[in-house]
């Protein structure tokens, strides 16, 4: 019998690699050779249902698959295969009856219980986890099984079902810290990951003496004594223990001085030892002693390290937000940044350091301290760098210049100078410092042209006009020639790109910087939104799909990330992979893309209509169900990836030294952070697109009810799309009544402006309002000639899939003769009898099909005009002032060639796939009518 079942597996082993490979059809005809030796073979029909999915034919699959299961399979391999029809097919929860079935069959086999705790783990069913994982634990007594359990408890107080039930939640965790307390007093803890959970179990529960108590005790000392300091350092900040921190901190920075976290720790347990007026020994409890601890670091370190030069500005920088006077302070906060700035300005990361504090310094004298950094660096218009050190202290310090609002208040002719100045201390930096550098490097003179690009969008903001954002591209172009993987210039000039209209070449500039992974959802809205503005239909098709793959694989990926931590007893893991997979899912760049992908689907719809309704069908849009969560939709977009210098205070305002009108001039003039800014400006621009999504997905839902009316034809359909016309028009009014502005674009880098705007302005809402109208009235069979006119007048694309389902309908209407169907009439209860209104005239479906007819005219009308103004549309040229421009420059005829390429190529590509979508919806209309 062994035999016989070696020989079967050998020859059902090349079936299983076949369809692993794609080779789906040979798979299907080998199995079948199999299955007619032996047609009761369990894990052979398995493989054929497998690969009849694979094939597409999952109707033949369901029924192999539901045969198979009557029979309660036991076998390893036939469950394997079994699986993977259920995870192709989204059916995990019949994962875990197949499961539960075997496992009843064999009650001690504990890999059939182990595949059954992951069976649940796959749907989030903790509590069935919990009783598995005990099972596992009675039949093997281990401790992997038993903190299987204890996780279980933990996910069903902090996901389960009862989360939001502050008393169930904390009966759970107590639960599961008295199962770990169990085994502590049996002495059977064995690993650090054990640990680490009860560690967290506590904190869940606010128990924060507790866990200094064990963290500090002997069975942490014993299996966990590589701790963090940080998770002591939290627990001492929780409770208060302010004295203990600053001890703590004084002994870690003797052991590292250049840790800047601690140090902010360190100077936060002084202030609040001064608070409180503790004085405990052996702490440091008043600014003096703090002072003169950082002051021993410093002159204690062989070599200059950053971290206690930027704890003393720390330090004097909290000095001054507490309102310590003058005479108090350790020096004037703009000195001791000078003397940072000779220590450390020629690091890339002294610009940064120095940004942090200048907004405590009063915005008046801020342009002052430009100046005396820009001293410091003697270099004037007639000399250069004389090395490398040099020029990155004088990059230095025109980054804080323009954070300083040096730019500001310069006339354009002052700009154009600036410009040209940055543009040949690139050139100069470049041929003397930037060769035979690696080609991922990037070249220490690439700041320079990075300013110079920020100059010339400043110029043309101020002169409203393209050329010298044009200009600027050709200077990105002819840095990323010399440096081909500065991503700063890429982003630059995917920015640059939109902001002209470009999306040909922005796309293009989005390939190159081959974003994958986790940041085509931090970084996607660079670029994603803005193509669905513009009429690139087929490389908008491809991007969206590309997106769309990473969140639905990623999401199935998930799943083994879980099991594996399991496997490994990697538990404080757990938690971020379910909230990592919870943002991902509930992303809102995921849910617009979907949205805008099924919408673009429905716009790109050409041939028959048959063919239309098929592909239709496999979008599953279900008009009557949101299936959007829109109260845990998360914003995951990262604001940070562009490298600014622009100034975040209007110095155009600011008044000179003294003249502060009776208040300080940096509360006056800039109560918020540059943190503070950048959030709200993240919160307001979420909520636009937000907003968007809402009308993007309206619209999707309104479009499609109308689909499923014409084809389906129920009062339920009719009720839904009345419910979507009226949910329509409530959108529009709600959203316009919340007044949002577009946000500013004043500099290069601020976020481009929603979409949003763009539909208020246009007449989405009264077109579609107009159709929705048409179309239900068409449906009622009422005559409505004020419908009917503003319909014919609607030429908008998406519509057209609607009418030409609508024509197909009353086209295979039956004759006159027939009589035509009628609605109910509804009888209004509180009417007078004695008011007799006059009949309602219904149409016959000839004079429907007419109406339809009419429309589809109307539409080919419209979208003739269209083609023809497209056939006439006239390219951009580059002016010969900006081409003398360039050539002065002497950034080569490459880079102006580039120019006009990007300029000319956008415009074409565009007008081209925009032709055809227009082609392709004249050939629908002309096989509708």
């Amino acid at each position: 019998m062994q035999n016989v079942e070696l020989v079967v597996e050998r020859r059902l082993r090349p079936i299983f690699e076949s369809i692993e490979i794609g080779n789906y059809k040979k798979a299907l005809q080998d199995v079948e050779k199999v299955l007619k030796k032996n047609p009761t073979i369990q894990c052979g029909r398995a493989l054929k249902a497998w690969a009849y999915i694979r094939l597409g034919r999952d109707e033949e699959s369901a029924t192999l698959i539901k045969a198979l299961e009557a029979e309660t399979p036991s076998e390893s391999t036939t469950l394997h295969v079994m699986t993977l029809c259920y995870k192709e097919t989204d059916q995990l929860d019949k994962i875990c009856a197949l499961f539960t079935n075997a496992s009843k069959l064999h009650p001690g086999n504990e890999e059939l219980l182990s595949q059954l705790f992951i069976a649940h783990m796959r749907v989030n069913d903790f509590k069935a986890q919990q009783t598995v994982a005990l099972q596992l634990y009675k039949l093997k007594p281990r401790n992997p099984f038993y903190f299987w359990a204890v996780m279980s408890v933990v996910l069903q107080a902090l996901r389960g079902p009862d989360r939001n039930d502050q008393q169930k939640s904390k009966l759970l965790l107590s639960l599961a810290q008295r199962m770990v307390d169990k085994l502590i007093a049996e002495n059977k803890l064995e690993a650090s990951q054990e640990v680490q959970l009860y560690l967290q179990i506590l904190q869940y529960q606010e128990k924060y003496q507790e866990m200094l108590e064990f963290l500090e005790g002997s069975v942490c000392q014993k299996l966990y004594p590589g701790a963090p300091h940080s998770i002591k350092i939290d627990l001492l900040k929780r409770l208060n223990k302010w004295g203990d921190l600053n001890k703590l901190m004084k002994t870690l920075l003797e052991a590292d001085p250049d840790r800047w976290d601690y140090y902010q720790d360190y100077i936060q347990s002084t202030f609040e030892l001064i608070k409180s007026q503790e004085k405990p020994p052996e702490t440091d409890h008043t600014v003096d002693m703090c002072h003169e601890f950082i002051c021993g670091i410093m002159e204690s370190q062989p070599r200059k390290h950053r971290g206690p030069y930027l704890a003393r500005l720390e330090l004097n920088r909290l000095m001054v937000e507490n309102r310590y006077d003058r005479e108090q302070l350790f020096g004037e906060l703009t000195d001791l940044l000078l003397d940072y700035f000779r220590m450390f300005g020629d690091k890339t990361c002294c610009a940064n350091d120095l940004k942090l504090f200048l907004e405590y310094v009063e915005p008046a004298k801020r342009p002052g301290f430009a100046a005396k950094l820009m001293q410091e660096c003697r270099i004037n218009p007639v000399t250069l760098p004389s090395n490398k050190e040099h020029m990155q202290r004088h990059i230095c310090s025109l980054q804080i210049a323009r954070f300083c609002g040096a730019h500001a208040a310069l006339t354009e002719e002052h700009l154009t100078a600036l410009y040209t100045a940055l543009t040949l201390h690139y050139e100069h930096g470049f041929s003397a410092f930037g060769q035979g550098l690696l080609p991922t490097d990037m070249g220490p003179s690439d700041p320079y042209a990075l300013l110079a690009v920020h100059i010339m969008y400043d110029r043309a903001w101020h002169l409203q006009r393209s050329e010298p954002l044009v200009e600027a591209l050709c200077l990105l172009h002819h840095l990323l020639s010399n440096s081909i993987n500065n991503f700063h210039a890429k982003l630059l000039a995917l920015q640059a790109f939109h902001r002209l209209g470009l999306l040909d070449a922005a796309h293009k500039m989005y390939e190159s910087l081959d974003i994958k992974h986790i940041q085509l959802d931090s970084l996607g809205y660079l670029h994603c939104a803005q193509l669905c503005s513009g009429g690139l239909p087929g490389p908008t098709k491809h991007l969206f799909d590309q997106t769309l793959n990473f969140f639905i694989n990623d999401h199935q990926n998930s799943v083994e990330f879980l099991k594996t931590s399991y496997n490994f007893g990697s538990f404080s893991k757990l938690i971020e992979f379910l909230d990592f997979r919870d943002r991902l899912s509930n992303s809102l760049h995921f849910t617009l893309i979907s949205v805008e992908a099924l919408l673009l689907e429905i716009v790109c719809f050409s041939g028959t209509l048959a063919q239309n309704l098929s592909a239709y069908r496999l979008m599953r849009i279900k008009p009557h169900e949101d299936r959007i969560k829109w109260d845990e939709l998360s914003d995951n977009r990262d604001l940070t990836i562009f490298v600014t210098w622009d100034p975040v205070v209007d110095y155009t305002k600011v008044l000179p030294p003294g003249e502060t009108n009776g208040e300080t001039l940096a509360v006056a003039l800039e109560p918020k952070t540059v943190e503070q800014q950048r959030e709200e400006f993240r919160q307001e621009s979420y909520s636009q697109e937000f907003e968007l999504l809402e009308l993007r997905s309206g619209l999707l839902r309104l479009t499609s009810s109308f689909i499923e009316l014409f084809t389906k034809g129920t009062d339920e359909d009719y009720t839904t799309a009345v419910d979507m016309r009226r949910h329509w028009e409530d959108l529009f009014a709600r959203i316009r009544a919340k007044g949002r502005q577009p946000m500013s674009a004043k500099f290069l880098v601020n976020l481009l402006p929603s979409r949003l705007h763009l539909i208020l302005r246009m007449p989405y809402e009264s077109t579609l309002r107009t159709v929705a109208d048409f179309l239900l009235a068409l449906w009622k069979g009422e005559k409505h000639e004020d419908i009917r006119s503003g319909a014919e007048a609607c030429i908008a694309c998406l519509v057209l899939f609607v009418f030409t389902v609508c024509f197909d309908k009353f086209s295979q209407a039956p004759t006159p003769s027939q009589p035509a169907r009628k609605p109910k009439k509804k009888v209004d209860p509180g009417a007078d009898q004695n008011n007799h209104e006059a009949p309602i005239v219904l149409m016959t479906d000839k004079a429907r099909l007419q109406l339809v007819s009419d429309v589809l005219r109307a539409l080919k009308t419209g979208f003739v005009e269209s083609e023809a103004v497209l056939s006439s549309w006239e390219l951009p040229l580059l002016s010969d002032s900006l081409a003398a421009a360039l050539e002065q420059m002497s950034l080569g005829s490459k880079s102006e060639s580039a120019a006009r390429m990007n300029l000319m190529d956008s415009h074409q590509l565009e007008i081209a796939e925009l032709k055809k979508l227009l082609k392709d919806k004249l050939k629908l209309i002309n096989k509708s009518i």
